[in-house]
């Protein structure tokens, strides 16, 4: 008998051990995530993941206020909806601005994209827009790696609408990332997602869809940006892109028509499209920093061609910025997404500084 209870203590012991690593487990896999929000039927509709659970919202005019803490949303009923409305801007030209910050590659390091922007004075303690009428240029690769890819783009859409109001500017644009989750390649999104994608029970690029308001906000968005006498553009422009003479606007509209999210066949006889998309367009070209035979000339011809004086990149990761040919090409991606320190690049009065996460400020 005491051998059949010591048996019967054992297997308690056990099953109750096997439940407590179980709940570890669950516990581990809980996640929270969103709002996605959709317009579906002339009605939006979001998702939003708490707790590992799926709680789903219709949005109207009327009920927004009460929705809106529930879903974790500072813009209004209206900024969602605008997005249905707008039409791309393919030209991309300011000018006379005083004050510009630059960051690159954030690819879901909220914490960090945050804290950089607090100590640069672009945002405030509540997160608000704190810049003024200055420009804060955004150069793509919000998504992969990290884990707060939808804290990220929702803090840029509403940020984008309180600098407007102010009489500034947020320049969201395009990377190369963005165009790989739009396409269905998801080799550096973060294990989180998987997870996302399980609980609403829909695959990572529709959650972007044209018709999410975050899909379609983004497919609206510029891979050329020029602001005074700087060209900003993720990866960087090749010399091949001059030869072609394709200008800032022609460059934007092909990629909002026939690039972003599309696929493009190998054998596509279009050689702009066959460009733009591939090694030396703008979204994906190293030749600046890997390239031994590109030279000062080069850069000349570039920034010749599209009548500016400096070309700001990301897309190649350094420790610190990297200036070269004596800043007519600064290089921005200093190791955000890799959960690096990270810096941002300032522009004030014709200057150039760098901005680091503890407010410090050093002349390029």
């Amino acid at each position: 008998m005491k051998k059949l209870g010591l048996v019967l203590l054992i297997c308690f012991y056990a099953l109750n051990l096997s439940a407590v690593c179980q709940g570890r487990a669950d516990n581990d896999s809980i996640i929270n995530d969103g709002p996605y929000i959709f317009y579906v039927n002339d009605t939006l509709k979001a998702k939003m993941i708490e707790n590992g659970l799926v709680k789903e919202y219709l949005i109207s005019p009327e009920n927004f206020s009460e929705i809106k803490p529930a879903i974790n949303l500072s813009c209004d009923y209206n900024d969602l909806m605008s997005v249905y409305s707008q039409n791309p801007d393919y030209r991309q030209k300011y000018n006379n601005i005083d004050s510009i910050v630059a960051i690159s590659d954030v690819h879901g390091q909220y914490s960090k994209y945050i804290e950089i922007l607090k100590a640069n004075g672009v945002i405030d303690k509540s997160l608000n827009w704190n810049f003024g009428k200055g420009h804060l240029v955004f150069l793509g690769d919000a998504f992969d790696r990290g884990d707060r890819v939808t804290e990220l783009l929702w803090h840029l859409f509403t940020l984008e609408k309180q600098a407007e109001k102010a009489g500034g500017m947020v320049h969201v644009m395009l990377g190369n990332h963005e165009d790989m989750v739009f396409s269905g390649d998801l080799r550096y999104m973060n294990p989180k997602y998987k997870k996302v994608e399980v609980a609403t029970n829909t695959s990572y690029p529709l959650l972007y869809s044209e018709n999410a308001v975050l899909g379609r906000w983004l497919r609206n968005k510029p891979v050329m940006v020029t602001v005074n006498n700087i060209l900003f553009v993720h990866a960087g422009i090749s010399i091949d892109m001059v030869r072609m003479k394709l200008p800032v606007k022609q460059v934007n509209k092909l990629f909002a028509q026939q690039i972003i999210g599309k696929y493009i066949a190998p054998d596509k006889l279009d050689e702009e499209v066959t460009l733009l998309a591939g090694n030396n367009g703008p979204l994906w070209y190293r030749g600046y920093f890997d390239d031994s035979t590109f030279n000062e000339s080069k850069i000349d011809s570039i920034l010749m061609f599209y009548d500016k004086l400096h070309i700001v990149v990301g897309h190649t990761t350094f420790k610190n910025m990297n200036a070269l040919f004596n800043k007519k090409v600064i290089g921005i991606d200093s190791g955000i997404g890799y959960d690096q320190p990270g810096e941002v690049l300032i522009y004030k009065n014709g200057n150039f500084y760098i901005g680091s996460i503890k407010g410090s400020r050093s002349k390029l």
